[in-house]
């Protein structure tokens, strides 16, 4: 079916492209085309230098190779709110509805139930939404490829700067605008919610085809991440403190903890190497372990842990009878 859609979208392809793209032999390539054509679909190959794999022009497939998780997923994993943030709302409804009506009967019964038994709600608890607004005015520019200069709210001041906005991120229901400075020649993130005005310049900048969205956003939270990390502690954990542990540990850090972990002592007690943002951080992350966990160093924490230890005690004594 991968197959099939491609060549619906290219009209064209040679076979080692295919087989490139598809991560399998080109005889495997040549193999599902038989099978396609076998199938009733109008492909043929031609030899010679501009030759290739071609689809009849203007023949287009109904959408019955989806299977019921395919279907589903149509239905499932959009975010109504963020479409309709963007305007995109009424086009959501529009596609699934044209969706709807190419899929056989058993799909389409099967999509609806998943669409009227789950519901994606991205901002976590207690968030109400930011004012956001520019963001349409900055979804426009996106979708045109169009400069433009905003005023930007910063911890420390607010500074006015032109962008070439190539994407929108929503994280944990807030939106992110990342754009290059062309006066710095970097890819930088902007939260929506502090850009504070908008101008669009009007002149159209060429976006690198090779920057890929995704891709950027998942280096430059991993390096934000590395950033927070400045400070290591050594603990030593109980059997039932080296099981919670990772609940209270930040993505980044887990799997470096598994790594700094030793072997377990004649109590079965383990010492644990962890990297944290810092010392501070890290009393709120492991106060919750209690008893199960003993500090080893830094010698400051392990005093503010016993100097909290010590006034919880204090205030839940129970007074003698």
């Amino acid at each position: 079916m991968s197959l099939l859609l491609t060549l619906q979208q290219r009209r064209s392809a040679r076979a080692g492209e295919l087989a490139a793209l598809f991560e399998v032999s080109v005889r495997t390539v040549y193999r599902d085309v038989a099978a396609l054509q076998a199938a009733g679909v109008p492909l043929w190959t031609e030899p010679g230098r501009n030759g290739g794999i071609r689809l009849l022009d203007g023949w287009r497939t109904r959408l019955d190779g989806l299977t019921g998780a395919e279907a589903a997923a149509l239905f499932a994993g959009a975010a109504p709110e963020a479409l309709a943030e963007l305007g995109l709302g009424s086009v959501l409804l529009a596609a699934q509805a044209k969706v709807l009506a190419t899929l056989p009967e058993g799909l389409r019964d099967r999509a609806r139930t998943i669409a009227e038994r789950f519901h994606l709600d991205a901002p976590g608890w207690f968030h109400r939404g930011e004012e956001l607004p520019h963001l349409m005015t900055v979804a426009e520019a996106v979708w045109e490829q169009r400069r433009i200069t905003v005023r930007y709210r910063r911890t420390d001041a607010t500074v006015r700067r032109t962008l070439e906005p190539y994407g929108l991120v929503l994280k944990a229901g807030v939106w992110y605008l990342v754009a290059r400075v062309p006066e710095a020649d970097a890819v930088r993130t902007y939260r929506l919610a502090r850009i504070t005005a908008v101008e669009t310049a009007g002149d159209v900048f060429d976006r690198p085809a090779a920057f890929q969205l995704a891709q950027w956003w998942s280096a430059s939270a991993a390096s934000f991440d590395r950033t927070l990390i400045r400070d290591r502690v050594r603990v030593r954990l109980s059997p039932r403190g080296l099981t919670r542990l990772p609940h209270h540990l930040d993505p980044a850090t887990r799997g470096e903890a598994v790594l700094h972990t030793g072997p377990p002592d004649a109590e079965g007690w383990c010492e644990v190497e962890l990297a944290v943002e810092s010392p501070q951080v890290a009393l709120g992350q492991l106060l919750p372990l209690g008893g199960e966990l003993e500090v080893l160093a830094p010698a400051p924490l392990r005093a503010a842990f016993a100097e909290v230890g010590a006034a919880i005690a204090a205030r839940n004594a129970v007074p003698a009878r």
